[in-house]
């Protein structure tokens, strides 16, 4: 389709992408304020209860994943991204007012949910109201979010640190501004963007295909007609009519996921979810503290540096939104895992030969580039685009589910195996399986650039 309704469309896809803004500050902001609250909960020493508080919310995200498909599927998809505004706006205070460790778990544990939903609702959501032929940048408009959310979270928490002079002690840290007061700080900055997007969402349709699926016919030409004109509405209608079944013939969607049609589909989504995962950047956003110091950096130097690879991220995703619909989702793909193998192999030598200084923040940020411009913004589109309309809520929450688990192992099991095998071991093990992804990305994964989500079905179902 040549011409849309910009404005119409950018608004709503915009106020979706929200959940994504929110699921990057949330998911990021815990990285800087990691040195202050384990101080004040006293669990500096104790290994195991830090995993438990950087990797609480994720348990939480598969919770959420797990539910979202379901009730997306049966309630729409708009009261859904209401439900995890609120979730969003409860967990930023809770999580900053906590004075227990107890109830900080708690609260991450609820902003996981709403990540959970978010990941999984936000890019689903967009991929069905936009245009074919710009679908990929208007889902890429979701990651943007997500890395804006994370900048925002990197600079909110540089900016309210008050500076960390060298001879401080941990005590002194505890006593400090930073210690007692910043770091809640850094979690409520989350509660003024929840709240926007909460009252904008008020203002957005429901999806035109999920209006269809549940025959309320009339609704969905509403829709589409405001987003391309009665033509398109038409159209769009046409194919709807042609390609899918209504939701009274799609009961038992788990099991028509799990049937033979759909397993060969569902297995490429669950592994393009997970790679994104194992390939190991997102380590450098919740343990680039110890990243960091590990390459000779002090505290002080650290949360800027994070700052740095915040800002190559945000960048680097205009790239991918640039050029998403122009090289394809397939030569992305393949760029990132090739490009982060390498940066990875080049990582580890570093590491192994004890090298620090600028060099190390070099390859980070080429490493967050590539991360940022391929596998980050390109696995949620493919997730948004292959999966038939008919079970795309539950096969999303599949997905979802199965990224959040990767999610989960790479980040419980970092320190574990940096304690172990070092930086250079685990940037080397996080290299073999970006080499292993290549290879299965180049024989399985089809191109899906500007394609109908109805002329994908017929293609890979």
């Amino acid at each position: 389709m040549k011409t849309y309704n910009k404005g119409f469309v950018y608004f709503i896809c915009l106020v979706s992408a929200m959940g994504g803004l929110l699921f990057g500050y949330d998911w990021v902001v815990i990285g800087g304020a990691k040195p202050f609250y384990e101080l004040y909960f006293g669990i500096a020493d104790i290994p195991s209860m830090q995993g438990w508080a950087m990797s609480i919310a994720l348990l939480g995200c598969l919770i959420g994943a797990m539910i979202t498909g379901f009730v997306a599927d049966k309630y729409g998809r708009r009261p859904l991204l209401l439900v995890a505004a609120i979730i969003f706006l409860i967990s930023a205070y809770a999580t900053g007012a906590a004075h227990t460790f107890t109830l900080f778990l708690f609260a991450r544990f609820l902003g996981g949910i709403g990540i959970g939903i978010a990941s999984n609702l936000s890019p689903m959501y967009i991929a069905e109201v936009a245009p074919a032929s710009v679908r990929g940048k208007l889902v890429s408009l979701n990651q943007l979010t997500i890395v804006l959310g994370i900048l925002g979270a990197q600079v909110t928490n540089w900016l309210i640190a008050d500076p960390i002079p060298a001879e401080f002690t941990g005590a002194d840290i505890l006593a400090s501004w930073n210690g007692q007061m910043g770091w809640r700080w850094m979690f409520w900055g989350a509660v003024f963007p929840a709240a926007a997007f909460f009252l904008l969402a008020f203002f957005i349709p429901e999806s035109p295909r999920w209006l269809f699926l549940k025959g309320r016919l009339e609704k969905a030409k509403e829709v589409l007609s405001h987003i391309g004109g009665p033509q398109y509405a038409l159209t769009e209608i046409q194919t709807l009519t042609g390609s899918s079944v209504s939701s009274t013939e799609s009961s038992g969607k788990l099991k028509l996921l799990f049937s033979r049609p759909y397993r060969r589909v569902l297995l490429l989504g669950i592994v393009v979810a997970v790679f994104q995962q194992w390939c190991g950047t997102n380590v450098i956003f919740n343990y680039a503290q110890e990243i960091f110091q590990s390459a000779g950096f002090a505290l002080g130097d650290v949360l800027f540096n994070i700052v740095v690879t915040g800002i190559a991220n945000v960048v680097f995703t205009f790239v991918a939104i640039y050029t998403v619909d122009r090289w394809g989702r397939r030569a992305l793909m393949l760029l990132g895992a090739g490009g982060l193998g390498g940066i990875y192999l080049i990582l580890g030598a570093c590491y192994y030969f004890q090298l620090s200084g600028f060099f190390m923040v070099l390859l980070v940020v080429l490493a967050i580039a590539c991360y940022a411009m391929s596998l980050g913004p390109v696995t949620w589109v493919l997730l948004s685009e292959i999966f038939p309309d008919r079970v795309r809520g539950v096969a999303m929450a599949t997905a979802t589910f199965a990224l959040w688990i990767g999610c989960f192992t790479l980040t419980y099991t970092f320190p574990l195996l940096n304690a172990s095998l070092g930086s250079s071991g685990t940037f080397w093990i996080y290299a073999l399986i970006c080499a292993v992804s290549y290879v299965f990305l180049y024989c399985r994964l089809p191109e899906t650039k500007g394609k109908s989500l109805e002329k994908l079905e017929r293609e890979l179902i």
